[in-house]
């Protein structure tokens, strides 16, 4: 899979509900991209999750050449927090390609708020990431109305869907292609498209008649007492 071609803007902002699997799909993003650029930075924006942070994957980011940046840990539980002055650089370098990780809440939507103005001038895409099995947007409507409260605080337009539907280690085929027909039912509805399906590398090849570009990852985060 050219990640590059199935995303092909230059900032990418992952977003999505609690326990979507976001974080995962930003730290496997980030990595597939740095196979095939050399200037690749993610930021660890999400100050809702204390438990699935790209940071803890600092080392192996950067063995890969990806520079990692993260808001203040001391300000984690502030409305608007602390923002380290580098994610300015994602904006400011265009010869980076960026990857950023932002809270799956309207707190954590927040952050990127003070950027809108130089965001939307710069060549960004807004992506969100579906999950079947999370019960607040199990269903297109929730979703959609999640979705379009996460574009009102940040004033960004959504103009990509990550189907990255899963149950841990006990995802089946079957999980993933329910996340594709929901993922489906959002696009018709709203007309954002899919860009992938994501897929651990041990399912990849069997949902490949699907109609969007299967990414195929492996699991890096962990849980805390793993």
């Amino acid at each position: 899979m050219n990640i590059s071609k199935v995303f092909d803007h230059r900032i990418s902002i992952v977003t999505g509900h609690y326990g979507t699997g976001k974080t995962e799909f930003a730290v496997n993003l980030a990595l597939a991209l740095a196979a095939e650029h050399d200037n690749v930075m993610i930021a660890d924006l999400d100050i809702v999750n204390p438990y699935f942070r790209s940071r803890e994957r600092k080392a192996e980011l950067e063995k890969s050449g990806i520079r990692l940046i993260s808001s203040s840990q001391e300000a984690a539980h502030a409305d608007i927090p602390a923002l380290p002055a580098e994610l300015l650089g994602i904006f400011q370098n265009r010869s980076i390609r960026g990857v950023l990780d932002i809270g799956g809440d309207p707190v954590g939507a927040r952050v990127l708020a003070r950027f809108q103005p130089k965001i939307v001038s710069e060549d960004y895409e807004l992506l969100f990431v579906v999950n079947a099995n999370r019960p607040e947007v199990r269903t297109a409507e929730s979703a959609i109305e999640y979705l379009r409260n996460i574009e009102k605080i940040t004033g960004l337009e959504c103009s990509g869907l990550v189907n990255n539907t899963h149950l841990c280690g006990e995802t089946t085929e079957i999980e993933v292609r329910k996340g594709a027909a929901l993922a489906q039912e959002i696009s018709e509805i709203t007309g954002i498209p899919v860009r992938c399906h994501v897929a651990v590398e041990r399912l990849a090849e069997s949902l490949s008649d699907l109609k969007e570009p299967v990414f195929p990852i492996s699991i890096k985060m962990k849980k805390p007492w793993e």
